[in-house]
């Protein structure tokens, strides 16, 4: 268990090769937040009780106040770059939960949380599946129990994932919130759906909610406010067609299958404007959100990680190399900011080659 102590700030350092112990990572190597690590926390057994310290509710209150941490996890800043790491933590822990487990042992947990951040996350290996295991810590909603008495790792710095295995280390929710979550199972859902719709597009849910096993049976009233009038704006700029694959069906006078993408994901602070949008098909919709494609200077950039068979060729595969359909303004063109951002922070690097006509 835990031990509860004083938190400290430790300084990222940069090029500086992280070695277990160390209290200084190199910059490749950083964890995706900058937030203090659970201090007193030196490697060895101990009372676990560092989330339920900071918990004053109960009931009710208590409720409101699980919620408000967890719309208010601490991250890693640098520009905008993602760090979805808690969020699927602490998603794969909901469905855990959800199945009667209220706590999940690193070990089962490591590599389960690695594909989800390799599947979902942005294209910055290696992943670390053993930060945000023991840096939730710090948001007071999450415990980390350690089996070994030993001194695994120096006071202060973050434990490697050796270390936490030789531990025997399990985490899970503190003792208030599981006894919460136990009697109000729809909390469950306002959680993992708050989760979502602050840090995936929409298009991702479900494929996210199947991977950890978690089901939800209720909407949030926390969805950021966006613009109603963007999709009619995006689907007028480019003539109610695809701009990949130029799909155009109605059933009257309703567009059928055509839905408006952000380039740069409204959850990662994209804007409601032209430059940030593209029409495309629930089908490319879905290919470009999970990094299947991307755009570079208009051209359809098609990821080497992607492949199928025949529908592939056809669906995805013909258009890579080729520029996307324009839209009809030259303002409303895709932003290059726009579109770096989607590179770096969604598309599956790197892309095919081809051969500029």
């Amino acid at each position: 268990m835990v031990t509860p102590g004083r938190i400290q700030r430790r300084p990222i350092a940069k090029n500086v090769e992280m070695t277990p112990g160390s209290e200084q990572q190199g910059e490749a190597d950083a964890p995706l937040w900058d937030y203090p690590a659970p201090a007193g926390s030196n490697g060895r057994a101990g009372s676990g009780k560092v989330a339920e310290r900071g918990f004053r509710s109960n009931g009710d209150d208590l409720a409101t106040e699980f919620l408000q941490r967890i719309d208010s996890l601490k991250f890693w800043k640098r520009g905008e770059k993602r760090a979805p790491h808690k969020p699927l933590l602490l998603l794969l822990a909901l469905g855990e939960f959800q199945r009667g487990n209220d706590s999940i042992s690193f070990a089962d947990c490591k590599d389960r949380l690695a594909n989800l951040l390799r599947e979902f996350g942005p294209n910055r290996g290696p992943y670390r599946p053993e930060y945000p295991f023991w840096h939730l810590q710090s948001d007071q909603i999450w415990n980390a129990h350690l089996a070994s008495s030993r001194k695994l790792w120096s006071e202060g710095s973050s434990p490697s994932a050796k270390a936490l295995l030789d531990a025997q280390t399990a985490g899970g929710f503190p003792e208030p919130l599981v006894q919460l979550l136990r009697a109000s199972p729809r909390l469950v859902s306002e959680a993992a759906q708050r989760l979502l719709e602050r840090h995936f597009p929409e298009t991702l849910h479900p494929d996210i909610l199947a991977a950890v096993g978690l089901e939800i049976g209720r909407q949030s009233s926390s969805r950021k406010a966006r613009d109603p009038r963007f999709r009619e704006r995006i689907l007028v700029a480019y003539q109610y067609a695809c701009a990949v694959c130029d799909l155009d069906i109605r059933i009257g006078n309703a567009t059928v299958g055509l839905e408006a993408a952000h380039i740069q994901w409204h959850q990662a602070g994209g804007p409601d404007i032209e430059p940030n949008g593209l029409a495309l098909c629930t089908l490319h919709h879905k290919l470009f959100d999970l990094g299947a494609f991307t755009l570079e200077n208009r051209l359809m950039l098609v990821s080497e990680h992607a492949h199928g068979g025949r529908q592939f060729e056809e669906s995805l595969l013909r258009y890579h190399g080729r520029p996307i359909k324009s839209p009809i303004r030259l303002d409303h063109v895709p932003g290059h900011g726009y579109s770096n951002w989607h590179r770096k922070e969604v598309f599956k690097p790197d892309p095919r080659p081809y051969v500029v006509s």
